[in-house]
């Protein structure tokens, strides 16, 4: 099994079940709120972990208990958390999520010590880095680090997978070339080309946009609609798993973490895509961010065929 570096994001995720979301101006009454362990590139470190994987995270956390609680998790799935630096100065980050009852979600994120991830601290990890075979980024770090960290890979063969998200304006185009496959959902890919996204055909075209900047594979997820892949000689759609959907948040980074680890056990794209979408699938059905993510024999066991589904 080849091994898995996700270099991102913790938060810990302060979670309102709302009945729905307020409008601008307006108060309304909430259901619940809980505090539970997030940030993208900790749910996809725990997702892959938790899931079977061989699998380090690289970030930041402070010295307080939401960190401390953070880092509990991922620990307890098997992660090596050992490069993840702690630091006095500043505080973990956080995300704070609305989830109203239709499952659909809006996060406001405050970053804390994922804003301090330092060039320093990927120097200091460089062996890990060269042992790696499958590097996982997203955007809650700073951009100069993803940039850092793929130029030094690129050279080395490794597969580079960039979830998108938080998604930008104007992302450099040198961080874009040679990215392996990069997992936008449809208002992601928006941001990403300045592009409306209507229907399928925008979506196709917007894709052709990140690949003619450099990006080898764009895999668009289209919430109940499934997924579509391409690249600059395929297009490939496919649709999604019939469950109910109660909350969406991290299914995005289950089906990436998923994903990298069917590659990890050297199957094609295909064949990870659909790891991808089943893992995901599991994974709105079920409150929170990585109380929600599935052990590898639920995905395994899990049946049906394909029809609407959200994540």
């Amino acid at each position: 099994m080849k091994r898995i570096l996700v270099v991102g994001s913790l938060n810990m995720d302060i979670v309102i079940e709302t009945p729905c979301m307020p409008k601008a101006g307006e108060t309304i009454a909430g259901k619940s709120i809980a505090q539970i362990p997030g940030g993208k590139g900790a749910n996809q470190a725990f997702a892959a972990g938790k899931l079977g994987g061989n699998i380090a995270m690289m970030g930041a956390v402070g010295n307080d208990e939401k960190g401390e609680k953070l880092l509990e998790s991922l620990k307890g799935v098997g992660v090596d958390i050992s490069r993840i630096e702690v630091m006095n100065d500043i505080p973990t980050g956080q995300a704070f999520i609305t989830v109203d009852d239709q499952g659909e979600n809006a996060i406001i994120i405050i970053a804390g010590a994922n804003g301090k991830v330092t060039k320093e601290l990927i120097d200091s990890n460089l062996a890990l880095i060269k042992q790696s075979d499958i590097i996982i980024m997203q955007l809650e770090i700073p951009l100069e680090i993803v940039g850092y960290v793929k130029k030094i890979v690129e050279e080395d063969g490794k597969i580079v997978i960039l979830d998108p998200a938080p998604a930008i304006k104007d992302i450099p185009e040198n961080i874009l070339k040679g990215i392996d496959y990069i997992k936008p959902n449809e208002t992601e890919l928006q941001i990403l080309t300045g592009m409306e996204v209507k229907n399928r055909k925008d979506i196709t075209e917007a894709a052709k946009i990140l690949i003619k900047k450099g990006v080898k594979n764009v895999i668009v997820t289209m919430g109940g609609d499934g997924c579509l892949y391409i690249n600059k000689d395929i297009e490939e759609f496919f649709p999604a798993y019939p469950v109910k959907a109660i909350d969406t948040t991290a299914a995005g980074d289950c089906f990436t973490a998923a994903f990298a680890l069917a590659l990890s056990q050297n199957k094609n794209w295909k064949e990870a895509i659909e790891f991808g979408q089943k893992a995901s699938s599991i994974a709105v059905t079920r409150k929170g961010a990585q109380t929600s993510i599935p052990t590898r024999e639920e995905v395994d066991e899990m049946k049906g065929g394909k029809g609407k589904n959200y994540y």
